[in-house]
């Protein structure tokens, strides 16, 4: 009877000689998830304030956006964008395909979340900027904003973090980023199970400080409400 050992599914050794290769990949899965993170808080906002404006034709328009992107899966998006867009013309690298795509995805997700949290703040708050004579966007500027992130940083965080993973998925339209070092490594090395659980356990730390910064971050915008208040 053969006898398991740990070595049969990590070879320590093959993982800490190919590490520095696989963490050559670290640098644009961060720059393809923030860019794309960020694309996304803007257009989300966009979206959640027109998913709340009065006007029919801004909702409607959000509307699908938002169901169009939350039915879709990404990895059919990323090709769509990186081999579909060049049949009408339209040439895009690998990793401007993967933050747009990235970008325009959570922008539907983040919207929703951002609706949430701007709907959450009480109407009070709205009627005591107007009889103080302050402008919508001022308003929302000064007064709802700083309300409303404090109550989406932690669903925010959340699509922060399944967008740092789903960079993944960019390894299918050749971008450098962790996942497709890794399969490289694998398929030279024939040893995927060591590799994959790799790069899980660099995914995993990876997750844990964004969730700390997620702390401080509650902290911060919890003070500053209060300190609204008063």
């Amino acid at each position: 009877m053969q006898t398991f050992q740990f070595s049969d599914i990590f070879d320590v050794q093959l993982a800490i000689d190919n590490l520095p290769f696989v963490l050559s990949g670290l640098p644009m899965t961060l720059l393809v998830s923030v860019i794309g993170m960020l694309l996304g808080l803007v257009l989300g906002l966009l979206l959640a304030l027109a998913r709340n404006a009065s006007y029919f034709f801004l909702r409607l328009p959000a509307r699908l956006y938002i169901s169009f992107m939350r039915g879709t899966p990404i990895l059919v998006f990323l090709f769509i964008l990186y081999f579909g867009l060049p049949v009408i013309g339209i040439k895009l690298t690998a990793f401007m395909a993967a933050c747009l795509g990235f970008g325009l995805n959570s922008a539907a997700y983040i919207a929703e979340i951002d609706r949430a949290s701007l709907n959450s703040v009480d109407k009070g708050q709205w009627e005591s900027a107007k009889a103080l004579n302050l402008t919508y966007w001022q308003t929302l500027r000064k007064v709802i904003l700083p309300q409303a992130t404090r109550i989406a940083i932690p669903p925010l965080t959340n699509v922060f973090m399944d967008l740092v993973k789903a960079t993944s998925l960019a390894a299918v339209i050749t971008v450098p980023e962790l996942f497709q070092k890794t399969q490289i490594v694998a398929g030279r090395e024939f040893d995927a199970m060591t590799m994959y659980i790799l790069v899980a356990l660099i995914y995993w730390p990876l997750c844990i400080v964004i969730a700390f910064i997620q702390e401080r971050l509650e902290a911060r915008f919890s003070k500053y409400v209060v300190h609204e208040a008063v």
